[in-house]
């Protein structure tokens, strides 16, 4: 697939990833490396521009992350983020040292001041808000910049060499409390890079899928679907390349949401390939029996998923690539930058010692998550499936305080049911995270009609995080979280309580197991 490439080399900084996916919002392709990439791989990549990231280290210390200078002898214009900005002024001959007091380092949003002569900042307010994370600061700028930004405790917050297209930036113009930054990082890429924005969801379906056509030739491709939105999307591209030649297996563990088995069949059993739904929720409830420690619980469903599969692929016979739903985060997590063994492992545990296969195919390792919902729009997914949020590999057994049973189940996908659908009435489903019911162990006394009840508790919870490593308890209105509780009590019989999870992550999972 050939588009314009702009390369984010790598520092180690928090918000790497963010960076890039800002670059594909602004229509532009872009691929993450580590800055120990060689100089020749990066130079065939034939960038149009390279964002050098954050990082974590001062650029002055032995062992701080470099690149070889030769790269600024390329042509090639290179946008500086913070500790980036800090390692451009250092190899160009500036110097950078640590603030020697408070009033000089700068943490969380301030008030910045820009010259809107510079690309970067034409046609923006010369006065707003950016993000700042930096206890270092440019004590002396290479020779042939100029000054493009400043603070009231910084003058040198963004710096400027228009003849070579160099530019940098002390704060983040990535995140969003950044005030038009990804408007600056547009700017870079179309006034500076001169970028076409070659960068559209529909022109990358088309190459992926002739792509995998070419890869795959006449060869036999099987797929584990999961039903969540990854495999989902893997499994409609590759029926579009290559249809027939593809099996999808679905394991139906029997642990997941109202009516979602019947609708993941219902996406892909009219599907030009091989569709095979395997009822084994009697097998996983038979194994979960009695059961109640979590962790127990989750390596049960783990590994019986894996058993389940591999019977099913004996049936298929030899086939020639295993694909998996391997998308852009999983690659750049790596390190190395090579999901597959990893992914491997991580998705479908010991299959490659009893599956037989040449090659792992993941035709999603180069797109984010968005992405991936938008290409699987423009497959012609169902919006249900393309936006489902994220639902753990266990289901509904680790929503189930405790020992899983049948009755549980029903009980609890009754209660989430109600719960999701109050919350699309109310047009809270694409605001929050995540948010779901579920069963907590607990009993106790109502009153229902003229007589006691002794029945079980509902938990109600719902996030909003941008990474689900820390999370923040939602704030339903209070006139939502009512009709929900009225809903649940008076329509899934042994249910006479809802509670509401206030906690955040941390202390808090965002799972109850």
């Amino acid at each position: 697939m050939s588009h314009q490439t702009v390369i984010v080399l790598d520092f180690g900084g928090q918000y790497n990833q963010l960076i890039a996916r800002r670059v594909r919002e602004c229509g532009v392709y872009c691929e993450v490396k580590p800055y120990t990439t060689p100089l020749e791989e990066l130079r065939a990549m034939g960038p149009i521009g390279i964002i050098f990231t954050g990082g974590p280290n001062s650029v002055y210390l032995d062992g701080a992350p470099k690149v070889d200078p030769e790269i600024f002898t390329w042509g090639v214009p290179i946008l500086g983020i913070c500790y980036g900005c800090q390692l451009m002024a250092h190899l160009l001959g500036g110097r950078v040292a640590a603030a020697q007091d408070d009033s000089a380092r700068e943490y969380g949003k301030t008030e910045t001041h820009f010259d809107a002569g510079c690309k970067l900042f034409r046609g923006l307010p010369e006065t707003g808000v950016t993000w700042m994370s930096h206890g270092d600061y440019m004590e002396k700028v290479p020779e042939g910049f100029t000054l493009a930004a400043w603070s009231a405790a910084c003058p040198n917050v963004a710096i400027a060499d228009k003849d070579r297209g160099f530019y940098g930036v002390q704060f983040h113009p990535e995140v969003n409390h950044t005030e038009h930054g990804t408007d600056m990082l547009r700017r870079f890429l179309y006034d500076v890079c001169r970028a076409a924005g070659d960068w559209t969801m529909g022109d990358y379906k088309r190459a992926a899928v002739q792509a995998l056509r070419d890869k795959i030739g006449d060869g036999k491709v099987l797929l584990a679907l999961s039903g969540g939105v990854d495999s989902s999307v893997a499994a409609a591209l590759l029926a579009e390349a290559v249809g027939e030649q593809l099996t999808c297996v679905f394991v139906d563990h029997g642990l997941m949401r109202k009516n979602e088995g019947d609708e993941v069949e219902h996406a892909f059993s009219r599907r030009a390939m091989n569709f095979v739904r395997v009822d084994a929720a009697e097998r996983f409830l038979a194994k979960l029996a009695g059961v109640e420690e979590p962790e127990r619980k989750r390596k049960i469903i783990g590994g019986e998923f894996i058993r389940v599969f591999e019977d099913e692929a004996r049936k298929v016979g030899a086939v020639d690539f295993l694909a998996q739903g391997t998308i852009y985060p999983d690659v750049i997590e790596s390190g190395a930058g090579d999901a597959a063994v990893i992914k491997s492992h991580h998705n479908v545990g010991g299959l490659p010692d009893h599956v037989d296969f040449k090659e792992i195919v993941e035709p999603l390792r180069l797109l984010f998550k968005d992405e991936v919902r938008q290409l699987g729009r423009e497959l012609g997914l169902p919006e249900h499936l393309v936006v489902r949020q994220p639902f753990p590999g266990p289901g509904l057994a680790i929503r189930v305080v405790g020992e899983v049973t049948r009755e549980k189940l029903e009980l609890l996908r009754e209660a989430d049911a109600i719960f999701r659908e109050e919350m699309a009435k109310a047009g809270e489903d694409r605001r929050l995270s995540q948010f779901f019911a579920a069963l907590t162990n607990m009993r106790s006394v109502g009153v229902m009609g003229d007589g006691r009840t002794y029945d079980y508790a509902v938990a109600l919870r719902a996030v909003t995080t941008d990474d689900f490593m820390t999370a923040d308890w939602s704030r339903i209105p209070y006139e939502l979280l009512d009709r929900v509780s009225v809903r649940i009590v008076n329509e899934v019989k042994g249910v006479n309580r809802v509670l509401y999870d206030i906690t955040s992550k941390p202390p808090a999972t965002v799972e109850f197991e």
